[in-house]
């Protein structure tokens, strides 16, 4: 049996990474100024943070039902026996409650699965899908184990300026002045469903501390039966340089020195909402 496997870019992964890996990709739309774009296609992340600081308004959207049936028609078509479909977590997106009503009509050839991921974790489950589809291993069973290991995942992310949550409606206006006038950084947390509020700090020096330091309790309560072997830490940001890549992953590689941190940039999707500058971290079971 041959098995295919679809996430969205809220994973993190760039076209070429996807390819590489035997993923399909589905480009998750933006829309600024009234017009849409899709991540990786027509837009990538210079050009839509360089717009979002000329003042344009961005806004996100799920993929339109009709282009995921374009998706899957098109695998099916090329010969797929079966379909493993693995969108950002419902708790951020309507995207896996549509995508679980759409499959109704596909006769059980199309499988949707929510592990309440998003960004590196999601990138984990999708690798651990296409490893197991090469296996042989039938797609209810990949699902099954991918939604029972989904919530053993922890993220966190730093936004170095207020303004985007204040324009989402995160924070009041009031609040995001006060915040700006006292150099106040948000840490922001994930853990499997929605995206709350963790702690904040006067810097982004201080927010990358208390962040590795969230961490290693989450490996300590959550994570220490596993062995490295079995975990993902990973770096994540929006926007950063080559230099503050290299700074925030070798943090993380010193603070978790068992294992291979990597870097993957944080989707517009989630840059919409909290702007660039934003560097995150994550561990999860693989």
């Amino acid at each position: 049996m041959r098995y295919a496997v679809v996430t969205d870019t809220n994973s993190g992964f760039t076209s070429e990474e996807a390819k590489k890996h035997g993923i399909e990709l589905i480009p998750m739309p933006v829309i600024i100024d009234d017009q849409t774009r899709y991540e990786g296609v027509d837009i990538d992340e210079a050009t839509f943070y360089d717009w979002l600081a000329s003042g344009q308004k961005a806004t996100t959207s799920q993929p339109a039902p009709g282009d995921v049936l374009r998706q899957w028609d098109a695998l099916l078509e090329k010969g797929y026996d079966a379909i493993i479909h693995i969108p950002m977590t419902s708790g951020l997106s309507n995207s896996c409650q549509t995508a679980t009503m759409l499959a109704q009509d596909y006769d059980g050839k199309v499988v949707v699965v929510d592990d309440h991921r998003i960004s590196i974790p999601l990138q984990e489950s999708v690798l651990k899908a296409r490893r197991l589809a090469d296996e042989g291993m039938d797609p209810q069973e990949i699902k099954k184990i991918l939604e029972s290991d989904g919530l053993r995942s922890s993220i966190y992310l730093a936004v170095n300026t207020l303004e985007y949550l204040k324009k989402g409606g995160r924070i009041t206006p009031a609040a995001a002045l006060l915040g700006s006038v006292l150099g106040i950084k948000p840490i922001l947390t994930i853990q499997g469903e929605k995206l709350d509020t963790f702690s904040k700090a006067r810097s982004m020096r201080r927010c990358k501390t208390k962040m590795i330091e969230a961490l290693k309790k989450d490996y300590e309560e959550r994570f220490s039966m596993f062995d490295w072997s079995e975990l993902c830490v990973g770096a994540a940001g929006t926007r950063l340089s080559q230099a503050e890549i290299d700074e925030w992953t070798a943090m993380l590689q010193e603070a978790f020195p068992k294992t291979v941190v990597r870097y993957a940039p944080l989707s517009l999707s989630i840059g919409t909402h909290t702007g660039p500058g934003v560097v995150g971290c994550a561990i999860c079971l693989k």
